[in-house]
């Protein structure tokens, strides 16, 4: 999604042609995948946010305003009719692979052995598989079975 008009002119994108790139401009400071991931778990006001983050309220209103012009969060009407909410759009939605991903490397690598953490379960309180990449056959794909193809 394009950039609102006074996010257009800051920043540049870091590299306008890899969609890596663009996504990190997006999400790729620690504090918006944590909106993200908080609204993925149920987070909706400017408070929810704030208590589970921790983070500086003048810095969780540039995250979420961000996140808003960007179209991965929206404001609804809170059913109270005072306040207003976040809500995940689909695009926000589309980050979960993102975030589950993170989290599985997160688990296999930031911890020491036998250290506890979080988990992610499903509907039924089993934990969710890893997620692991696999070509159009079915065979799994590294980064030594994959290349980029630049636009020329």
């Amino acid at each position: 999604m394009a950039p609102d008009d006074t996010d257009r002119q800051s920043p540049a994108w870091t590299d306008p042609d890899c969609p890596v790139a663009r996504t990190a401009d997006l999400v790729g400071d620690r504090w918006s995948l944590l909106i993200v991931r908080d609204a993925m778990d149920g987070a909706r006001s400017f408070t929810d946010f704030q208590q589970r983050t921790g983070i500086a309220r003048n810095i969780l209103t540039e995250r979420l305003r961000r996140l808003t012009a960007h179209g991965l969060l929206t404001q609804v009407d809170a059913p109270s009719g005072r306040r207003r909410r976040y809500a995940l759009t689909e695009a926000g939605k589309d980050l979960f692979p993102v975030i589950v991903t993170l989290r599985q490397w997160g688990e296999r690598h930031a911890f020491e052995a036998g250290e506890t953490h979080s988990v992610l379960v499903d509907g039924d309180g089993t934990r969710v598989p890893d997620l692991r990449p696999a070509g159009a056959d079915g065979s799994p794909l590294t980064s030594d079975t994959t290349t980029v193809r630049r636009r020329s």
